[in-house]
């Protein structure tokens, strides 16, 4: 199943959960990237299905000086080849017009993978 032109977007309101679809219905695994982030793949096609947003609220804030920014913490409990399979799906298009990769760099040897929401007008921040 491909992609369609335009995802589907639902908001729980009560829960404060958005589901973003790229291709409903289709089978995928699911890779917890944060206590927050959901991101739904199909491993076989390298390709995002979908993204669920917990708290969706919260991630969608701006902090004093921009977006929030959250650690993708899930990838450290991943093997190798799948966190590079998840960061290649996220750094592209259609999950990158959700979400924006970045780094945070604690120390000399240890860098961290950071993402942050991008506001979607149609669902209350």
């Amino acid at each position: 199943m491909k992609y369609i032109m335009k995802p589907v977007l639902n908001y729980d309101e009560m829960s404060d959960t958005l589901h973003v679809s790229f291709a409903p219905g289709e089978n995928a695994t699911g890779v917890e990237l944060n206590d927050h982030l959901l991101l739904r793949i199909n491993k076989q096609e390298r390709r995002a299905v979908g993204l669920t947003f917990f708290d969706y609220s919260l991630l969608a804030q701006s902090a004093e000086f921009g977006p929030r920014s959250f650690p993708l913490t899930g990838l450290a409990a991943l093997p190798r080849q799948l966190q590079q399979m998840v960061v290649e799906i996220i750094s592209q298009p259609p999950v990158s017009d959700f979400l924006s990769l970045s780094s945070y760099t604690p120390s000399f040897y240890e860098t961290v993978p950071i993402t942050s929401v991008h506001h979607m007008p149609l669902v209350p921040a």
